[in-house]
């Protein structure tokens, strides 16, 4: 038992410290709460606390289902796993380049989209829940890229594995806690940030989001290299 411990918590902290990092910089919770609040502004405390919980756990099923099962579903069309990690760290690269370049277009367009479901009756936002609120506002398109990518990285051996597994789900739980509580406290967010806090917590996010999708697509790049030169 002594033996299996360590064996599980190297693999586990290597995939929180791999993933929380990169869900967190493309989701962005501390943003998001800006465009909750923004969606929400008519409703009370309790109905935004109540609608907060259920995004978090919307959000939850859809990062596990990419990042578990995202690249099986990609496998079956025949996509190899260095082509996909190539493929998703070029996605996450260019999405944090964008995000370096003009970090207000990003936050513009959901602010656009907002200011229309703003419109909409008190009684009928808890239907927005899942859309737009968690697709694609919380847990976009760049969300899923990001997660199925991270998925790549699974180890092949079962220790390797299990610890996997157990690191992204205590990384997606934690991010989950915190749009959680970020949206609860979306209003306060909002008064505190403001636009020039936005801008600079993006850029910071964008730079760190750059490095690991770096490192994703080297993870795809070595492989085949040294499959190639040993031909």
């Amino acid at each position: 038992m002594n033996l299996i411990a360590p064996a599980l918590i190297a693999p586990a902290l290597t995939a929180f410290l791999l993933a929380f990092p990169a869900l967190f910089s493309i989701v962005n919770p501390p943003s998001g709460a800006i465009i909750f609040h923004e969606i929400t502004d008519g409703q009370s405390h309790a109905e935004r606390v109540r609608l907060a919980r259920r995004v978090a756990l919307y959000s939850t099923l859809v990062m596990l289902i990419a990042l578990w099962a995202g690249t099986y579903i990609l496998s079956f069309f025949g996509i190899s796993i260095n082509a996909l990690r190539i493929a998703g760290g070029l996605v996450v690269s260019v999405r944090a380049y964008e995000m370096l370049s003009a970090p207000d277009n990003t936050q513009a367009r959901k602010q656009r989209e907002a200011e229309s479901l703003a419109a909409t009756e008190p009684e009928d936002l808890a239907s927005f829940a899942f859309f737009p609120l968690t697709l694609p506002f919380t847990t976009g398109p760049g969300t899923i890229a990001v997660a199925i990518s991270l998925g790549t990285a699974r180890p092949e051996t079962m220790s390797g594995m299990a610890g996997f597994y157990i690191g992204t789900l205590v990384a997606v739980l934690t991010l989950s806690v915190m749009i959680w509580l970020s949206y609860t406290a979306a209003d306060r967010l909002a008064a505190i940030l403001g636009h020039t806090g936005r801008t600079v917590m993006s850029r910071m996010i964008a730079f760190l989001l750059l490095g690991i999708g770096v490192q994703i697509a080297l993870n795809g790049i070595i492989p085949v290299l040294h499959e190639a030169l040993g031909r």
